[in-house]
């Protein structure tokens, strides 16, 4: 009796985006505004936000696994996002695209209106929606601030203003971003961008698959 052989399952019809953690909502409203039906998603975790030497050899094995599991068409949801080219180095090897970008921040702006301001903004930290939602557990907590607020100065005493990116329009995420500013000890501005160049990024790669 001849043995079965295993057959590789086939994800041809597939677009598989490999995204940062943090960006993971709006991935999945990108595609549910799109209509991406065949598009699926997995994450790195959210704190190699922190840790941007990990994210490329952690890409490198996601990448392996997905082809593993026969996806032939993925994307990556992050741009260098501080890894100093190490995360395109694996990219070219596995022959998949990422993001335009230096990181989140840029490409959320939309590329062309982030090199407009870039140089204007380099004394201000950036939140997101992600971020504002995850204050506490991802800035308060981890730096101990929330228990040693003098350290405040030592960690953002070189910015000079906080600027709110906005993906979405939530009064609650508003306040959350007003009331940090206030905290930090920083001006505070709302920029609005909604979901910037990913929206793009997100169709072409799956036009492409």
């Amino acid at each position: 009796m001849a043995r079965m052989q295993k057959t590789k399952p086939n994800q041809d019809d597939r677009l598989l985006v490999i995204a940062c953690g943090m960006i993971a909502r709006e991935v999945l409203a990108v595609k549910e505004q799109l209509k991406l039906v065949h598009l699926d998603l997995t994450c790195l975790p959210a704190e190699f936000h922190f840790y941007p030497d990990r994210i490329a050899p952690a890409m490198d094995k996601a990448i392996e696994k997905a082809k593993a599991e026969g996806y032939s068409n993925i994307f990556v949801g992050y741009a260098d996002c501080g890894t100093g080219g190490m995360l395109d180095r694996v990219l070219e090897k596995h022959g998949v695209e990422r993001m335009a970008g230096p990181h989140c921040f840029a490409f959320y702006q939309g590329m062309d209106a982030y090199a407009k301001v870039a140089d204007d903004d380099m004394m201000s930290f950036y939140m997101t929606d992600f971020l504002c939602r995850q204050f506490d557990a991802f800035f308060m907590k981890p730096l101990g601030l929330d228990k040693h607020p003098e350290l405040i100065k030592d960690y953002f005493g070189n910015y000079q203003k906080l600027i709110y990116i906005a993906q979405t329009d939530d009064p609650e995420l508003d306040k959350v971003a007003e009331k940090a500013a206030k905290l930090l000890g920083l001006a505070y501005e709302r920029r609005p961008t909604g979901y910037g160049d990913l929206t793009a990024g997100l169709a072409q790669a799956a036009a492409h698959a």
